[in-house]
């Protein structure tokens, strides 16, 4: 037991500022309510210092996971805190300038920055999931804030309309992916990861057991946007604040990301021939359709959250390549490890889109209304220098240019889909990449090449300062994180290393199904 709360030191810690933020957020005094967001910086720096000194969980599938991960979550999740400021309370808060007394009734900041601090606390649970229970109320923890914090992100009808979306779709795959977790505990009798890796090493995987993984593998897909659970990403994110969106581009779908590669390191990469048949094919297509289908449809986006909601979409696909390719043999280094890959991408991905989004977030039109069409942003390095270059710095990683950080986070995906054998999706995947750099550089030229949009399109900088704070820093990230890539990456090649004791296929024949244990179950 005190191995195990040895690992959720972080989470803790993130559960006890929660607590107090959501006393905070409704104080009666101006100044206590407008500490709340350092509050969350302090808890969210606490928890990475945790989760530094956190130890290997030994008996895991993957031991040095926990740690890696956490300060990556840490670190994005201090740049999404810097976006949230002004979201919530913004007219209650004025209201109190103009002299009228604060009502807390009226107030949302303290569940606000609690629902954040919720989402981040399932996240890091998912990380140290080790069962299948975990893990299903992990990314129920992970989920269901957000729900909330697009609903109440603004006054428009179109934020309640896209929580409403995003709450009943989340259901429907939160229902698929338990049910495969059912057919799983079925299958092998127990609910613990490495028990189900053992049982499928030892037995081979029956067809219940082959279903439920299937199941499973598409109920997750919804957590990262991926074909066919997709549809609710557009509409999301266009819906909701553009610093929600941000979190929702971040934070399910490494949760999701995360939780399959631990359901995935139960039936294990074989050497030669990879996943076990039925999910290799599986996410080979989902994989190529999420890539072919997210790059098509931001070709015609003019909302640029909607084109950066279906870059997300695409992303999730790029990121698959990187699942099917699996962590190689033990030892290989970080280009033929599809699972490092993955891990580096998702910081690189975090930094990345949190810089867009926080340029979206740091400028307003004249109305008040959100910042969201092409038009929006045209001439914006002339009006607003620094913030047109971090839109220009942040898309061209996101598009892969070299030598950003973008670029190198994709040579790992390419790099290990070529070792790995996967040399089909990899043309696709660089397919896609082309058609994205249409849009992507539509984007920088509408920012640095045209001239400042008419008086109807106009927009002016926001009051809140930290917006643009965290774009300026995400724009520095993509540059300087370059000096500190080769630690970065050889700490997510650490982290995709499996346990010596599970029964890694990568080591043994591929696995066949028993017939005597089909008739068993």
């Amino acid at each position: 037991m005190s191995e195990k709360l040895a690992l959720i030191v972080p989470e803790i810690l993130l559960f006890i500022t929660t607590c107090i933020v959501m006393i905070t957020g409704q104080w009666p005094q101006r100044a206590v309510r407008q500490f709340t967001p350092w509050i969350c910086g302090i808890g969210l720096i606490a928890a990475a210092g945790a989760a530094t000194a956190t130890p290997d969980a030994v008996g895991t599938l993957f031991p040095a996971l926990i740690p890696y991960t956490k300060v990556i979550i840490a670190m994005v999740g201090l740049l999404l805190l810097l976006l949230l400021s002004g979201t919530v309370d913004r007219d209650i808060e004025t209201d109190v300038d103009r002299g009228l007394k604060f009502n807390p009734i009226n107030s949302n900041r303290g569940e606000f920055y609690a629902f954040f601090l919720f989402s981040l606390t399932g996240l890091m649970l998912t990380v140290s999931a080790d069962d299948l229970i975990w893990m299903f109320l992990a990314l129920e923890l992970t989920s269901l804030p957000t729900y909330i914090m697009v609903t109440i992100s603004t006054k428009e009808h179109k934020s309640r309309e896209a929580g409403v979306k995003y709450f009943f779709l989340g259901a429907l795959g939160a229902a698929t992916f338990l049910y495969g977790f059912a057919m799983l505990y079925g299958a092998t009798g127990t609910t613990n990861l490495a028990g189900i890796a053992q049982h499928f090493a030892t037995n081979g995987i029956s067809s219940i057991g082959m279903m439920g993984m299937l199941v499973a593998l598409l109920g997750i897909c919804f957590k990262i946007a991926a074909f066919p659970m997709h549809f609710y990403t557009p509409d999301v994110y266009q819906g909701a604040a553009s610093p929600v969106s941000a979190m929702l581009a971040f934070v399910p779908k490494t949760a999701g990301f995360i939780a399959m590669i631990l359901l995935l390191a139960t039936v294990g990469w074989h050497a030669e021939l990879g996943l076990p048949g039925e999910i290799n094919a599986l996410l080979w297509i989902i994989a190529a359709f999420t890539m072919t289908l997210g790059n098509a449809l931001a070709l015609i986006q003019r909302s640029v959250k909607r084109m950066l909601a279906y870059s997300s979409i695409a992303h999730s696909g790029y990121m698959m390549v990187g699942l099917i390719a699996g962590p190689g043999q033990s030892g290989d280094p970080f280009w033929r490890n599809g699972i490092a890959a993955v891990l580096f991408y998702l910081l690189c991905y975090g930094v990345m889109t949190t810089g867009v989004f926080a340029v979206l977030s740091a400028i307003e039109k004249r109305n008040g209304q959100e910042a969201d069409d092409i038009d929006d942003i045209r001439g914006l390095c002339k009006s607003y220098p620094a913030l047109g270059w971090v839109l220009v710095i942040c898309t061209l990683s996101m598009l892969g240019f070299p030598p950003l950080l973008g670029f190198i986070g994709k040579f790992g995906l390419f790099s290990s889909g070529v070792s790995s054998g996967n040399i089909g999706l990899v043309v696709v995947l660089g397919i896609n990449s082309a058609i994205a750099a249409w849009y992507y550089l539509g984007l920088i030229a509408a920012a640095y090449l045209d001239s400042p949009g008419d008086s109807v399109s106009t927009v002016t900088a926001s009051p809140f300062v930290s917006r643009k704070i965290a774009g300026v820093i995400s724009a520095g990230c993509v540059v300087l994180l370059l000096v500190f890539a080769q630690p970065l990456i050889e700490g997510a090649r650490n982290a995709a290393a499996l346990s010596p004791a599970t029964p890694n296929a990568a080591d043994h024949a591929p696995l066949a199904p028993d017939p005597r244990h089909d008739e068993d179950h």
